[in-house]
């Protein structure tokens, strides 16, 4: 108790001090790297001046932050405890200097966004290209992840927005979450291949050759659970593919794949798309943020045009 409270008196005096910001940008790299040298090389300075910073940073604390037996480094329990609040006080200082470099008309900027595969093929493209026409100088920073890594790295400050299926799975009151649209699932197969009758029931596909995502995907999550319901496991020809991969074997006819209508709709025509009878499937978009720090300039105007409803659907 007593080191949490150094711990915690010491990131206010970070907020003020500008040589504790080093410190801590030292410490995080030499957590990161477990070595006081290769550190020193990732952070542009002398193994002694690095190492002279870590001690003094220890000093302050009232506790080591590293073990160095035997030239082994590891994080003692206090060295633990500061670790991610470091990152997310280096991430946040991080973020507010882009904010300040900002310029008006949002000439210069950056937005971290997260995404999930399928998104970022079926969404993401046209929102960036409308962003990009609109603001050329601003860095767009994509991030392509399951909606539980994605809620991880908003959580500690590696992104300003995500675009997440919900629900989460570990839902956390220091996110702001907001509904985008919900989005129909499709079946797709190739076109070489026999066509399934229209519109599908999943009945249908039980027997069928198909296509599966990997472990992680909420689609597969969705599909697999859907079969299930209806009273049968599905027969799996090949599975443990990302987006680009299960499109690929669908078009080889290795069977049918399960995907959102918007990646079926950019899927091309060697893919037959077809529909699933109602009630059918259907999965829920939202865009989160962190709740208790503003996005930057930039990455509020992408949320902006990411609420916009037209050209979520296309009109």
């Amino acid at each position: 108790m007593i080191q949490l409270v150094s711990i915690a008196w010491a990131y206010r005096r970070v907020i003020v001090e500008p040589m504790q910001f080093q410190q801590l940008a030292y410490f995080v790299a030499v957590a990161d790297a477990r070595h006081f040298t290769r550190a020193a090389e990732r952070v542009h300075v002398s193994q002694p001046s690095l190492s002279q910073q870590i001690r003094a940073l220890e000093t302050e604390l009232g506790a080591p932050l590293f073990s160095r037996a035997r030239g082994n480094i590891t994080l003692t329990d206090a060295g633990e405890a500061l670790l991610p609040l470091a990152r997310r006080i280096l991430a946040d200082a991080d973020t507010a200097r882009h904010e300040v470099l900002e310029l008006a008309q949002l000439r210069r900027g950056r937005v971290r966004l997260g995404a999930t595969p399928s998104l970022c093929t079926g969404l993401l493209p046209d929102v960036l290209r409308v962003f990009h026409d609109r603001h050329p100088g601003v860095r767009l920073l994509i991030e392509e992840s399951g909606s539980h890594d994605l809620v991880r790295e908003l959580a500690r400050g590696g992104l300003d927005l995500a675009l997440v299926v919900l629900p989460l799975p570990n839902p956390s009151p220091a996110l702001t979450t907001v509904e985008l649209f919900q989005e129909d699932l499709v079946v797709i197969s190739s076109a070489a291949a026999e066509p399934p009758r229209s519109p599908v029931r999943i009945a249908d596909l039980e027997g069928r050759p198909m296509v599966m995502f990997r472990h992680g995907y909420d689609l597969r999550d969705l599909t697999l659970a859907a079969c299930r319901s209806a009273g049968f496991e599905p027969y799996l020809t090949v599975e443990g593919g990302e987006m680009d991969a299960v499109l690929g074997f669908v078009r080889a006819g290795l069977g049918l794949g399960v995907v959102p209508s918007m990646v079926a709709a950019r899927a091309g025509h060697d893919l037959r798309v077809t529909p699933l009878a109602r009630p059918g499937l259907r999965r829920t978009i939202a865009l989160a943020h962190r709740s208790d720090v503003a996005p930057p300039r930039a990455a509020r105007v992408l949320q902006d045009l990411l609420l916009d409803g037209a050209l979520l659907t296309g009109g």
